[in-house]
């Protein structure tokens, strides 16, 4: 089992989990985050006055996936995800030691 993290330009999203709806996945979480990459030093303009734009902000989707599908995935985010330009995001692939149900969906009884 793997989790696949991605940071995404917010407007990409909902193209993101839109093409992972009919993905194999174990599960899905989706946060509205603020940072940064490359472009920490850029600088934009509002009205009269330049303001640093340090911590812009972006979406994280969390998915959890089976070994066999992990490449699979990654093609799908990053064909969606990837613009060509600075800031398109990150995606990063990390182990599963442990994956367990809290509660069994199939009988309703907690997990222990």
């Amino acid at each position: 089992m793997k989790e696949i993290v991605a940071v995404v330009k917010p407007f990409l999203a909902e193209k993101v989990l839109d093409r992972l709806k009919r993905a194999p996945l174990e599960a899905l979480t989706v946060r509205e985050v603020k940072g940064y990459g490359r472009q920490k030093s850029y600088l934009d303009e509002y009205g009269d006055s330049e303001y640093s734009m340090a911590f812009l902000p972006k979406v994280e989707i969390a998915v959890w996936v089976d070994d066999a599908r992990v490449d699979e995935i990654l093609r799908m985010m990053v064909e969606v995800a990837r613009t060509g330009r600075m800031g398109d995001g990150k995606i990063m692939v990390l182990p599963v030691h442990a994956f367990e149900n809290i509660i069994d969906v199939a009988t309703g009884e907690q997990v222990t």
